[in-house]
């Protein structure tokens, strides 16, 4: 028999002080309830119940038996409780992940306007471009960035948007060295490179009016693996980079970078959100998720406008 039914079992008995009685609470049989005593007796070895046909009374072991019964089932009906609470009212603390760039852009500023709503959950945000593994590290939520889509992995997936990058100089490079008007005098120029697993290491592929033009990078004097360090290198004039979106938007609208070949983009990439499953997720996965689908696509469109 399962341990803890015969323990509510038990202690429902001495309280109502009947089998019969105890038996219709629990709405099982009087029968039943007798064996739940005869098994806790049997599996302990002791008699916790003196009965006659009449009256029932604890055993000194009884009544030991039952106060540390009380103080076990009332710790597992508040452990069930929370539980149960965390899955209806968003509370605790939540583990996100994101990629540098765009988390700094897009997730900071929603995370603090989330916690507005949701003042009961603390958020832990690690940004990194490192690809963790959610279950391994301890993430509840993820947000990845892919140029295809992302490959089966048993998590759940959903799209926020899409970012892309754009050539950028300083107005002082530009004043120095001339602006190109077309992606073939690119070469011209010394050409600074964001590297990342994501995208080729040797080669710009822009969409422009003319379609897709590949452009053949030459040596360059400086590569770095994060673009808001190249955003800075950018900005003390040292050539022309492609900016992800995330990076590129507050130096344009500052006026320290200025876009190259305006109408070319290049470097598209999809963020997803990820998390774990979608079963009996915590109110705070569940509204957190919720919210970046419903705050992430309008910042990303404003900043699409922006560049345009």
């Amino acid at each position: 028999m399962d341990t803890l039914q015969t323990m509510r079992i038990f202690v429902r008995i001495v309280e109502e002080g009947s089998f019969t009685s105890a038996a219709q609470r629990v709405d099982i049989t009087t029968a039943r309830a007798s064996r739940a005593i005869t098994y806790l007796e049997a599996h302990l070895r002791t008699r916790l119940l003196n009965r006659t046909t009449r009256s029932i009374a604890l055993t000194e072991a009884g009544q030991r038996y039952l106060q540390r019964c009380q103080q076990i089932l009332a710790c597992i009906d508040q452990a069930e409780a929370e539980a149960a609470d965390a899955l209806a009212r968003p509370s605790g603390r939540l583990r996100v992940h994101a990629m540098q760039g765009f988390g700094q852009t897009y997730l900071v500023p929603a995370i603090m306007r989330y916690q507005q709503r949701y003042p009961a959950v603390s958020v832990d945000l690690t940004l990194s471009q490192h690809v963790p593994d959610i279950i391994d590290e301890g993430y509840d939520v993820s947000i990845q960035m892919s140029t295809t889509q992302l490959p089966d992995s048993g998590f759940i997936s959903l799209r926020l948007g899409t970012v892309h990058s754009v050539l950028c100089a300083s107005p002082d490079y530009l004043h120095e060295r001339g602006t190109p008007d077309r992606v073939a005098g690119l070469a011209c120029h010394s050409c600074l490179q964001y590297v990342t697993s994501l995208f080729p290491h040797d080669r710009w592929d822009l969409d422009g009016p003319l379609g897709w033009e590949t452009f053949e990078l030459p040596p360059t004097a400086f590569q770095v693996n994060l673009p808001d360090a190249l955003s800075a290198a950018l900005q003390e004039g040292e050539g022309i980079g492609a900016l992800p979106m995330p990076s590129a938007v507050p130096a344009l609208k500052s006026g320290s970078l200025v876009r190259v070949l305006p109408d070319h983009q290049l470097q598209k990439l999809t963020a997803y959100v990820l998390y774990p499953s979608r079963q009996y997720l915590s109110a705070k996965i569940v509204t957190f998720v919720e919210f970046l689908r419903e705050v992430v696509p309008q910042a990303l469109a404003a900043d699409q406008a922006a560049l345009r």
